[in-house]
């Protein structure tokens, strides 16, 4: 069975031509990539084995991860150059947006005591950021085999202008922001 193309549907694209008032579709701000970032900090003082992570990060996004690695030696963070220090992966394309599809109809329900997300993380360049207290949320994670919980920050970049063009792309997709009274 071939690949589903990758096409904006017609309804989001009116919908969102209309909400910013540009004719033009091509003009229209997009997403460009998600980034995922997991800092390994205090998981490292305990164990030297940072494969769990990198597991974890490969099955939430389906992708192989790249491990970050110490530039210089600390010794007031226990930090030796060349040291393990972090896990990140870019998705761009159709995972980009299996991924976004997971996040929110999967996993922010599964959040607990979840009322949204801050409209206030964007960056000023219509760039979205935020962080998850546990990674266990996503369905790819068993809780079986969750040895120490771990936090980890998505980073939204978008070809918005500003904030509001970036909020309204985001609105359109259906993420789930915080309500303002």
């Amino acid at each position: 069975m071939a690949k589903k193309k990758l096409s904006p549907v017609s309804a989001e694209m009116a919908t969102l031509q209309k909400a910013i008032g540009r004719e033009n579709i091509l003009s229209l701000p997009r997403l460009t990539k998600i980034v995922l970032n997991v800092g390994m900090g205090s998981w490292l003082h305990g164990s030297k084995d940072h494969s769990p992570i990198v597991k974890g990060i490969e099955a939430i996004s389906g992708q192989k991860p790249m491990v970050k690695k110490a530039r210089m030696s600390v010794s007031n963070f226990k930090l030796r150059k060349g040291m393990p220090v972090g896990v990140t992966v870019t998705l761009r394309g159709q995972k980009m947006y299996d991924f976004l599809a997971r996040f929110i109809r999967v996993a922010t329900p599964r959040i607990r005591d979840f009322s949204g997300l801050s409209v206030r993380s964007f960056d000023g360049n219509g760039n979205y950021s935020f962080g998850l207290k546990e990674y266990a949320v996503f369905p790819e994670i068993h809780y079986d085999d969750v040895v120490k919980n771990y936090g980890i920050q998505i980073t939204l970049s978008t070809t918005a202008q500003n904030d509001a063009e970036a909020k309204i792309l985001l609105e359109t997709y259906g993420f789930p922001f915080q309500r303002t009274s």
